[in-house]
């Protein structure tokens, strides 16, 4: 078997184990006294006029662990809990991100999958990105919060509001079952690349056979996608990335530009944007932003929940694509598109620099 490892693939037989270097841009606060902060916050809750900035200057500087810390002190002191007393003062987008920064990892995801899922339609694109980006253990653990707040299964949700290929490809990133190694093989990769590009070329053809049935008034049935889903949503990041190079090689198309021509509506873009997250989710959540930011109105809600969900994960790097990409800071674009408290707290969240 060839293998290549990391994403310089040089060619390996083992694996380096190394302690992953940290790209987020909150870090754990030195000197921590979470009884200081809550006396803290208690006079910015407490004051005559809320004081916004102090509360957000505590929040954006601890990481989450030391969030939860703070919270269990708060109730500890006061007898009330800090999230609720945040919520009675707080309005708008800062309330949201507040709110948001006081919750676990996991809770926050499972809060974000409820709201995308909730009411009237339901928000595709952030289920996809949810579940494209996270680790097995993180989508493992969104599920327990999930079922622990809501009282439903994802799996019940997501049978309830989706349908068809779509469905099917949410409920395989459910799983949670992707290699998540950084050992590449390479015979597979090439395997795994002529299958997609005979899936694309069947696809062609049944394009063809479907306005033939169509034009004749025949019934037909759709074509099965599985083999796709089953490759975008079990091999690694590195596995894929050789996989999407040896397709190159054998197609005139890249497997998104195959996806986007062969594929429509909600199971094309899950499809694509898990090829995207597999390529580089900083460049990922970089685009995201930028379309939140793109043209008339801002997408608040786009840039508070990426900034929150990556601040302990990756939002260095991904300041640092959207300059790559976009020939601007993520910083200016803020300034120029959000103003008040919840500029403030974006930018805090985007590091002291």
């Amino acid at each position: 078997m060839a293998v290549i490892q990391g994403s310089n693939f040089e060619l390996s037989s083992q694996v380096t184990h190394k302690k992953p270097e940290f790209h987020g841009t909150i870090a754990p606060y030195p000197n921590f006294n979470p009884r200081k902060d809550v006396i803290f916050l208690e006079e910015a809750i407490n004051s005559r006029n809320v004081d916004e900035d102090t509360i957000i200057s505590v929040l954006v500087q601890r990481s989450n662990e030391q969030r939860q810390e703070i919270k269990r002190a708060f109730e500890a002191d006061t007898g009330k809990s800090l999230a609720d007393e945040l919520k009675s003062e707080l309005r708008s987008h800062l309330e949201d991100v507040v709110l948001a920064l006081l919750m676990k990892p996991a809770q926050y995801d499972a809060f974000i999958i409820r709201k995308a899922t909730k009411g009237f339609g339901t928000n595709e694109d952030v289920i996809v990105e949810v579940l494209a980006s996270r680790t097995n253990q993180q989508i493992r653990e969104l599920q327990e919060a999930f079922k622990e707040e809501y009282g439903q299964t994802m799996e019940e949700v997501i049978d309830s509001e989706t349908d068809g290929d779509f469905a099917l490809a949410l409920h395989a990133m459910l799983k949670a079952n992707k290699n998540e190694g950084h050992i590449v093989d390479l015979a597979l990769a090439k395997k795994d690349a002529r299958v997609c590009h005979l899936m694309s070329d069947i696809m062609v053809c049944f394009v063809f056979v479907l306005q033939e049935l169509f034009e004749a008034g025949e019934e037909h049935k759709d074509i099965d996608i599985s083999v796709f889903i089953d490759i975008l949503t079990t091999r690694s990041g590195p596995q894929l990335t050789q996989t999407f190079k040896h397709y190159s090689k054998i197609s005139d198309v890249n497997l998104p530009k195959a996806l986007d021509m062969e594929l429509r509506g909600d199971i094309e873009d899950c499809l694509i944007d898990i090829v995207k997250c597999s390529w580089s989710k900083p460049a990922f959540f970089a685009e995201r932003l930028h379309k939140a930011m793109e043209g008339h109105g801002t997408c608040e809600d786009t840039l508070m929940r990426v900034l929150v969900a990556r601040s302990e994960v990756d939002l260095k790097k991904i300041i640092s694509e959207f300059e790559l990409m976009y020939g601007k800071t993520l910083q200016q674009c803020i300034l120029d598109d959000t103003k008040g408290h919840l500029e403030k707290i974006l930018l805090g969240l985007c590091g002291p620099n």
